[in-house]
């Protein structure tokens, strides 16, 4: 772990471009060890949670943008049950301050957050054991934006790899405030709850680092409360082998580009939707993901929905053709997702339920949150 004054790459900050593309060459020549740590390091981490889950916090969750497709579902919502079930405390944040990030507006805010709520109970999670929340509903958490922000430089910020994917994601418009302290936001997230894990994919991983290096730099800068333990615990990674999928048109899945299943569709719409699906010219089937990726993707899709090896129904479809992977395809994501689909529908539909279970949520990030600001405060002697 780092013990210098670095920035989340290990170079010294400075405004410096010289030494920041110094920075970004000595980031990538190290950026296969570190990830072979952090590889090494999850592992041991999930025998730990299996011998005493009750040692970890979970902090994960999305940007109410649209709702959650199956993307979403195999890459991350899986996971995260999986996680509840084995009796890890977790902590998700709907996270709607940081849709005006890199927007205009919000849109239709309320109903997407409430949508994705619904999204969440259909997939499995359960707000008795799991705590739901938002960011506008939690002041003390967004409070502690103004220490952090004390802790990071201007350029730091600006090298960060959350700031430069979320620009490139705006298609080069301004910089918002907002934006560029964007990784400082999520921080404040994870740290607020003293969360002690968070669930990324292999390219995540360096966006955490920011977490973390404030989470120091705090107890360097201002101190602790108790001599025996910092304010913030230091966050780690926990990889997830994360399903990859394509859209259905063989490009990356986006809400954008509609060509994703979502998964409120009925099984009709899911039909139409995959009969469309690019595949290509050869008659057999075979899951090739380098040469053959809209194919493969297809066949994956059926794999994960089965609980299948994908090699094997690449096999049995063997030259049948893309029709019959289409319908092999709709019909085992039409069963995986039939009682998710009646789940989702019961939740959504009792928008009394849903009010009661975000407010449930909220007032328990606030207490949180209110407790870790005041410890914030008490170490910053700040107390009046």
């Amino acid at each position: 772990m780092m013990t210098t004054e670095t920035d989340p790459t290990g170079v010294q900050p400075t405004d410096s471009a010289e030494d920041a593309a110094v920075g970004d060459a000595l980031a990538a020549s190290t950026s296969d060890a570190s990830l072979a740590r952090t590889i090494l390091r999850s592992a041991e981490i999930e025998r730990e949670i299996d011998r005493d889950a009750s040692r970890f916090r979970v902090l994960t969750g999305d940007r109410p943008t649209g709702n959650l497709h199956l993307g979403h579902y195999f890459g991350t919502l899986r996971n995260r049950v999986l996680l509840q079930q084995r009796g890890v405390e977790t902590f998700i944040l709907i996270a709607d301050y940081q849709v005006i990030a890199d927007r205009d507006g919000v849109g239709p805010i309320r109903e997407r957050v409430y949508s994705l709520l619904a999204d969440y109970l259909a997939a499995g999670l359960d707000p008795e054991t799991t705590t739901i929340f938002t960011h506008s509903s939690v002041p003390a958490l967004n409070q502690l934006m103004l220490p952090f922000l004390s802790l990071v430089t201007d350029s730091e910020l600006r090298r960060n790899p959350t700031v430069k994917a979320e620009f490139e994601a705006t298609g080069g418009r301004p910089m918002s405030g907002l934006l560029l302290t964007y990784p400082v936001h999520q921080a404040a997230d994870i740290l607020f709850c003293k969360a002690n894990l968070v669930p990324v994919g292999k390219d995540q991983v360096p966006h955490l680092e920011q977490a973390r290096v404030i989470a120091r730099r705090f107890d360097e800068r201002y101190g602790r409360v108790e001599a025996a333990q910092p304010v913030f615990p230091p966050p780690e990674p926990l990889l997830s082998e994360a399903a990859s999928l394509l859209g259905t048109d063989g490009t990356k899945m986006s809400k954008s580009k509609g060509n994703t299943i979502e998964l409120g569709m009925d099984a009709d719409t899911t039909a139409k939707v995959l009969k469309k699906a690019v595949t290509d010219a050869d008659r057999t089937i075979t899951y090739d993901p380098v040469n053959r990726p809209e194919v493969s993707n297809l066949v994956l899709l059926a794999a994960l929905a089965s609980d299948r090896d994908p090699h094997e129904i690449a096999a049995e479809i063997g030259d049948g053709g893309g029709g019959t992977l289409k319908r092999v395809v709709t019909e085992a994501v039409n069963e995986h997702f039939a009682p998710i689909r009646a789940r989702r529908a019961e939740a959504a539909a009792d928008q009394g339920y849903l009010e009661q279970i975000l407010a449930r949520g909220n007032a328990r990030a606030n207490e949180i949150a209110t407790a870790t600001l005041d410890e914030v405060r008490s170490a910053m002697q700040m107390t009046y």
